[in-house]
Formats: C-alpha cells, structure tokens, sequence
C-alpha cells in the first residue's frame, strides 16, 4: 500500500490501480462467453457451479484480484509435505496441486522437508493441530520400505483422510498416484537400443526406495528382453548413489569406466552431473556418450545439450491426487489403491547413435 507524499503532506499519494479485469481475456482463459461471465460477476442465475469456478479459475490464473463479492471462505486447509525443493519437479508438482486446490475452495498449506529441518511426522503434527481436512504427501516416508508404515495408520485414526505420491505400499490402506517406472525405464532402454547402444548404464538413488525398486525391475527386464543380457552383466552396469547432480557425477565415473556409451538416470538432476562427468572425462555428449533423464522438470529443454528424458505427466498427477483426496474427505473411500499414469519419452539432444569407443 502507498503512503502519504513526503512533498505534499496534506494529499496521499494515489494508489497503484489494480489491472481492470476485461471480460474478453477471462472469456477466453475460462472457455465461456463474456455474458457468462458477467452473469457470474453480478451474481445472477443461470450460471453451473463448474462454469462459476472456472471463471474465478480464470481470474486467478490471470492475477486479478476477485471481486469482493464473489471471494469465498476457504473450505479447509490442506497439508502438502514435500521433500527439499532443490530438485525442480517437487516445485512444478506442487504448483499443479496447489492451483486444483485453490480451484476447489481449498487452501494449501506447503510444508518442505530439509535436511536438519522438521522431520515428516512433525510436520505431520503441526498440520494435525492446525486443524487441517487433509494431507498430501510426495515422496515421503511411504516410499522408504525400510520405514515404519504405521504412522499413517495413526494418522487415519486421528480422522485426516491423505493420499500419497510416488511410492505405493501395501500397508498403507491410502489412495496413491505414481508414475509406471517400470514402462519409463523400457522407453528410455528401448530408445537407446535403437541408436545402436548396448553397453546402457543406470544411475539411481538408494535400493530402499519403491520407485527404484521399480525402476530397477523396468531397467533389467528391458535390458533382458531386448539386448539378451544376463541379470549379472546388466548388474554390473547399475550404480546405486544420491538423487543430485553430485550422485550423478559420481555414478558416472563408474559406468563410463565399465565402457558404457549411454546412461538412464534416475533424475534429470542426476542427468546433468552424468554429462558434467563425461566432459570432464574428454568425452561429448551425445557424440560419445548419450544420456537420459527422468522428470522433465521445467528448463530441462535449455540445457546444453536439450535433455532427452521420461517426462513425469505432472498435471494428470497432480490433478488425480487432489481428486482422491476429495473423495475420501467426502467420505466416498471407493479407491484405496494404486493410480498408475504412464510417462512419455522426450527425445532431444542429449542421445544420438552409439559409436565405438577407440
């Protein structure tokens, strides 16, 4: 807000006018007639609660402020724990989940772990004892399969209903929403296959992890299938580091001396310390070496090269999760299984035909 004019004490200064909202960009931005929208604004009759939310959608997509009369009281908080924000697909899936709860009347609350932070289960609390209607959690502790699955018994038991992202347990009776690593890993071994590689290296997190679990299995069962590998030799060609462009240095000096020509990753971050290491070892990227990502996080296409990578279907996720978690809040638990989205291969510069290494 401004304040009063030093120069001119008996005036205030005049206010920085809010954009005006024109009718014609929320029309567009909502999918609806301009008369549709002005209905909505005056409050009249004739307009379908979805067509009313998509126009205060539009609204906010834009970044106008929404009429006084139409703001609404929150429906609820929601909790979303995430991990540490430093890798880029954590923010863009909480940017999706944040805007489909707002859609719905409710208020995000983003609660970030970091390391030497607040551990899950105190986020856990502090969320519990704000009173909040649900939680999201992204790749948390249920993906460990070393960590104890009855927290989340506990909490169904204090009556906050949760669903979960990336890493499906058994034990948990939950809605969950995951990407298919298995199918992630077949494309990016089968696009590789098909430049002519062979000697194909994976680099993944730590094996504790669902999704590596599962991306191992994808990775040995393609390498089987379509190259006639051994488990051993495929084996031997797996590193096993941190989910960040140092574990993916790392890991690299390992694959590249085993004589590997590609690299899947298990990260895009992981991608950029594979290529960082290739260079450093005298060898390009893909002329030498190709390498595949995991995310498509956002810039991934401004790296040097363009990364080829599996592309997470982040707003399907994002969308489906918020949609379980609806459900179950309303009481309507018809899902306590797996939704599985199939990813998408990316192809860009960062793979090209295998060459011998001299």
């Amino acid at each position: 807000m401004g304040s009063p004019s030093a120069a001119s004490p008996s005036a205030a200064s005049p206010q920085p006018a809010q954009p005006t909202a024109r009718l014609a960009d929320i029309a567009a931005q909502a999918g609806v007639s301009e008369a549709t929208v002005s209905r909505v604004f005056n409050g009249r009759a004739g307009v379908s609660p979805t067509t009313r939310q998509s126009v205060l959608a539009a609204l906010d997509v834009l970044g106008y402020d929404r009429p006084v009369r139409l703001r609404q009281r929150s429906a609820g908080l929601i909790g979303l724990i995430t991990p540490e924000l430093n890798n880029p697909i954590f923010p863009a899936l909480a940017q999706v989940i944040e805007q489909v709860l707002t859609r719905y009347g409710y208020t995000p609350l983003l609660c970030t772990q970091t390391p030497g932070g607040s551990t899950e289960d105190e986020l856990v609390d502090m969320l519990v004892e704000r009173g909040v209607t649900g939680i999201v959690f992204v790749s948390g502790l249920h993906a460990d399969t070393t960590a104890d699955m009855e927290r989340y018994a506990r909490l169904a038991g204090r009556g906050v209903p949760y669903v979960l992202i990336n890493g499906y347990s058994e034990r948990i009776s939950a809605p969950f929403v995951s990407p298919d690593d298995r199918a992630a890993m077949r494309m990016a071994v089968q696009h590789l296959v098909e430049l002519g590689h062979e000697r194909i290296g994976l680099a993944l997190g730590q094996r504790r992890f669902v999704p590596v679990l599962r991306k191992l299995e994808g990775f040995t069962a393609a390498c089987r299938e379509l190259l006639g590998q051994s488990d051993e030799e495929i084996a031997g060609r797996i590193q096993h580091t941190l989910f960040s462009v140092e574990g993916g240095h790392a890991a690299a000096a390992a694959l590249l001396e085993a004589g590997c020509t590609a690299v899947v990753c298990g990260s895009d971050l992981m991608a950029f310390g594979v290529i960082r290491a290739a260079r450093q070892h005298g060898f390009h990227v893909p002329g030498d070496v190709s390498v595949v990502g995991f995310d498509d996080s956002p810039l991934i296409a401004f790296a040097d090269p363009p990364l080829t990578t599996i592309r997470q279907p982040v707003e399907a996720m994002g969308a489906a999760a918020v949609d379980a978690l609806l459900e179950e809040i309303n009481g309507n638990a018809l899902h306590r299984a797996e939704f599985v989205f199939q990813p998408e291969l990316v192809v860009r510069g960062s793979t090209g035909a295998a060459r011998p290494r001299v």
